[in-house]
């Protein structure tokens, strides 16, 4: 059967029919639509769980739950969210795996939506594990399902790494038989998953001594090719291996070595270096390959080239053209019609809660010397630009909280911060309860929009009362809980109030309370359907 598939579709459906029990996941770009598109394709049987979770760290950690009680697992986030679940991930090696477990991880080079342009695959060699890359939606497809069977074969986890234009692109996909939810049974050898330093010095020896077998199996793989013809020689990965492709065509005279499992194929390289006198290494992320190919001294009597050697640019996507002029190829000049179009910087949307919600703080914020602004990864995130300049820093998630303890520690006032709803659940407590602890003299905003509307409005954990609840939990004083609804007939009370939160020499807590108008929109369309249903079934 044939099926017209984005990447992260091809993975979600890969898994599906290697039989998985559950997916887990955080919402992040690119790797937002694997779980929705196991949860659409699978709510209705009801054999997958698949819901997200409170972050990267606990989604990890509820898919090794379930590979422990020995069913299969995909576990899915964006590159900088495998910096949330590295302590699992790490460690997970260790115990291994009993049900197949595949994390599905989506770098994005050129940072289209991301704080970063980190390399995955450094983090599949860091925790000594199998690293599939495919270089496109067939063989994510394929690559998925053999990658549940490998974990389950070897008892370790196994990566999948996508980048953005593979995860974000559509390609006819052919599907095989699906299989049915596997059960290998639960883990006997509890010690082998309790890692005490005796347990875990054992584990670690294991996972040494099977290094050899997973060298084996990537040396092995066909999705390592070597096509040996003339003496320049490129070496490519993953999605990079098309740019290849479409430069050099099917009759060149470049002998090429694609590779899409980790670790990297020694033998295959060696054959290529041998036979060549110059090698390109082409691939999309930090030069991965081509620094383990040069190490400190190079390869004597060869010419390595690459992003080291500046053949390519070190930073952002690769194209064709990026190709051919490392290549020593003519660049072909394409039409550029976007460049005649008047460019249109990321703005919040009108009517955005957020906008009232800024407007109140640099209102109430507003003296001699501008209070420091700390925020964070979400919509609001778009604040730091005009007409509001409203937010100083943004690190990562949950950092705007833990960085303004660390200014009110310093001395500093007024000392402000800013968190979405579901960024707070993410990872802000934990730097709430410090603050906590201490009465920290700083305010803290928490924007409630209901909705992490970032990434397409998923599901949050806590909005409204139960937000509040949560605040008073982590040991915030209730006397300075504030709850404000962000709109612009309250501009003057939320001034008010929010002055009087900042100028409280202690810890207080913001809430702004007020639906994201797209999140408004969405249900709104799906309470009228709901009743055009109700009205069909009561006319029946």
């Amino acid at each position: 059967m044939m099926e017209l598939l984005l990447g992260d579709e091809a993975i979600g459906l890969g898994a599906i029919h290697a039989g998985i029990s559950g997916s887990f996941s955080y919402p992040g770009t690119p790797a937002t639509e694997i779980l929705e598109f196991v949860a659409k394709k699978t709510q209705k049987a009801g054999k997958v769980s698949a819901r997200w979770s409170a972050n990267e760290k606990v989604a990890y950690e509820e898919a090794l739950g379930m590979s422990f009680a020995g069913k299969r697992a995909l576990v899915s986030m964006k590159h900088v969210g495998l910096n949330v679940a590295a302590d699992p991930f790490m460690n997970s090696a260790l115990t291994g795996a009993k049900g197949g477990l595949v994390v599905a991880v989506a770098d994005d080079p050129s940072m289209h939506s991301s704080q970063n342009e980190q390399d995955s695959r450094y983090y599949g060699q860091f925790a000594k594990v199998l690293v599939f890359e495919p270089s496109n939606q067939q063989q994510a497809y394929d690559m998925t399902r053999e990658a549940f069977e490998v974990s389950e074969k070897t008892g370790l986890p196994v990566m999948l790494r996508v980048v953005t234009r593979l995860a974000h692109s559509r390609a006819n996909v052919e599907t095989r038989t699906p299989l049915e939810p596997t059960d290998v049974g639960r883990v006997t050898q509890t010690a082998d998953w309790t890692l005490l330093p005796v347990n875990a010095r054992r584990r670690y020896r294991r996972l040494l001594d099977v290094q050899k077998d997973l060298a084996a199996y990537a040396e092995a793989s066909p999705y390592n090719e070597l096509n040996l013809k003339g003496k320049k020689g490129i070496i490519t990965s993953g999605i990079a291996a098309n740019y290849v492709e479409e430069v050099i065509g099917e009759n060149s005279d470049f002998s090429l070595l694609t590779i899409r499992v980790y670790p990297t194929p020694r033998n295959l390289v060696r054959k290529l270096v041998e036979h060549c006198d110059e090698i390109i290494v082409i691939e999309e992320g930090y030069p991965f390959i081509e620094g383990q190919l040069t190490g400190l001294l190079g390869v004597p009597g060869k010419t390595i080239s690459g992003k080291l050697s500046g053949a390519l640019p070190e930073d952002g996507e690769l194209s064709a053209d990026l190709v051919r002029r490392a290549l020593g190829m003519k660049t072909i000049q394409a039409h550029d019609a976007a460049g005649k179009i008047p460019g249109r910087p990321p703005q919040l949307c009108q009517g955005c809660p957020h906008s009232d919600s800024y407007g109140a703080i640099l209102a109430a914020a507003a003296g001699d010397e501008r209070p420091y602004m700390f925020s964070d990864i979400g919509c609001y995130t778009l604040s730091a630009l005009p007409p509001y300049n409203a937010i100083d820093t943004c690190v990562d998630m949950g950092a705007s909280i833990s960085m303004a303890l660390g200014a009110a520690k310093a001395g500093r006032h007024p000392v402000v911060c800013s968190i979405g709803d579901s960024t707070f659940i993410h990872s802000g407590m934990t730097g709430l309860i410090g603050a906590a602890h201490e009465n920290a003299n700083m305010t803290v905003f928490i924007l409630d929009n209901a909705t992490v509307g970032m990434t397409g409005g998923q599901e949050v954990f806590a909005t409204g009362e139960s937000l509040v609840s949560v605040v008073k939990g982590l040991g915030v004083d209730p006397e300075h809980i504030v709850t404000i609804v962000p709109m612009e007939k309250n501009h003057e009370k939320n001034v008010a109030l929010v002055r009087r939160e900042i100028n409280y020499k202690g810890l207080s807590v913001v809430i702004a309370d007020r639906a994201c108008i797209q999140a408004m929109r969405k249900m709104a369309a799906e309470k009228k359907k709901s009743a055009e249903k109700e009205k069909e079934t009561v006319k029946v």
